[in-house]
């Protein structure tokens, strides 16, 4: 039993294979088959995106996936979902008190 060779691609490969099997109507296994490569190469490329590991992926059709954006993105996140419901519970308190004052 031979052992298959691990084959390394170009990031501009792996880049253009994940960007091609993100576009609508297309799937993974359609982009494999026309690369020459396994549907699960291209999931592991796009699992490498979103691990944001610094010697892959940074950035991709302008958006910056680096480490330092994702953060701020998770923090801005929490805030807004803190702000949310700061608000929410805002306007249950200020419909209570309008109601009593009648």
């Amino acid at each position: 039993m031979t052992r298959k060779k691990h084959q390394h691609y170009t990031e501009e490969f792996r880049k253009e294979a994940v960007k091609r099997s993100e576009k609508p109507g297309v799937t993974q296994a359609q982009v494999a088959n026309e690369l020459g490569i396994s549907a699960q190469q291209i999931s592991n490329w796009k699992r490498q995106f979103k691990r944001l590991s610094d010697k892959q992926f940074n950035t991709l059709d302008g958006v910056d996936y680096s480490k330092q954006e994702s953060e701020e993105l998770r923090r801005l996140r929490r805030e807004n979902k803190r702000l949310k419901d700061e608000m929410e519970f805002l306007k249950k308190v200020s419909a209570y008190f309008a109601k009593n004052q009648e």
